[in-house]
């Protein structure tokens, strides 16, 4: 069954007059009732009764004509849904962010995206770094932007898009304030607050190991927010990206001795052919000056 044959069948539906359809359709009558006829042998029963100059749709021919109607109805959508994306009108990417890259630091992209490509719809999922490689190989998502200190998977393609150092989260009134920057041993005996998705918490962890001191971890939490409150209230200590947006009451120092800096990364699927949304998501990541960026 042949698009061209429902759309000849359903001119003639509308009509009831083969000549007339086939004036509607910009073919010759025969040619028009050449491919009803072989619509008709498909579906394995006539559609028409032709009675002298009249045309009448048959038992059949009314059972199946809303169903026909309805294919084409679906193909043309489809066509026009094609269309829309190839043109990057009401185009979908969908984005994995790793949690701890907060949404201020985007703000600014995002605005200059949208006022550069207006049909790309963007949708951000957050996760942290090993779900998010695993929906980039299972196709969930289009693309992420995510860090990991170790390295990654070989099916992945990576590009660098700007480094970032960690600092020390502490709250107003304590001794790091004297500091220009910290050294890990100084953590010593001081009450550690963890960043449960913090994609560096282990290797964080191995420094402070290899300096003879376990972090004496007082609360762990998911969130961003509730750590950083908790650093402003006096319960702790915290590793945080030099970049994250700090809350009221919370200030930073870099680490230093041994300096920790992670490298935030758009990855994607290695050898994967882009649409032209994605195409031009990745050229506007890759190309935007993340390195001028603060907060």
């Amino acid at each position: 069954m042949e698009l061209h044959q429902i759309r000849y069948f359903l001119a003639v539906c509308d009509t009831l007059n083969f000549t007339r359809a086939a004036g509607l359709c910009g073919v010759t009558q025969p040619a028009l009732t050449r491919a009803v006829q072989r619509l008709e042998e498909e579906i394995g029963g006539l559609l028409f009764r032709r009675e002298g100059k009249l045309t009448h749709l048959t038992d059949l021919g009314r059972l199946v004509r809303p169903h026909l109607v309805e294919v084409l109805q679906e193909t043309e959508t489809a066509r026009t849904t094609a269309r829309d994306f190839l043109r990057m009108k009401h185009a979908p990417v969908t984005v994995g962010v790793m949690c701890s890259i907060g949404p201020l630091r985007f703000m600014s992209f995002l605005n200059d995206f949208r006022q550069t490509s207006p049909g790309v719809e963007l949708t951000l999922l957050e996760e942290v770094p090993a779900q998010l490689s695993v929906k980039l190989l299972a196709g969930e998502i289009d693309v992420a932007i995510m860090a990991q200190p170790q390295p990654f998977d070989e099916r992945l393609a990576v590009k660098s898009l700007y480094g970032e150092r960690y600092v020390v989260a502490f709250p107003m009134g304590h001794r790091f304030k004297e500091k220009e920057t910290i050294d890990i041993a100084d953590l010593a005996g001081e009450s550690y607050l963890l960043r449960v998705n913090c994609e560096y918490r282990d290797h964080l962890r191995e420094l402070c190991l290899a300096r003879g001191f376990e972090t004496r971890k007082v609360y762990g939490s998911e969130r961003e927010d509730w750590i950083q409150t908790m650093v402003a209230a006096g319960l702790g200590v915290c590793f945080i990206p030099e970049y994250t947006a700090t809350h009221p009451g919370v200030l930073t120092r870099p680490i230093t001795e041994p300096e920790v800096i992670r490298d935030v990364s758009l990855v994607t699927m290695a050898g994967r052919q882009f649409s032209p949304p994605l195409a031009r998501f990745f050229e506007a990541v890759s190309t935007y000056p993340w390195t001028t960026v603060r907060g």
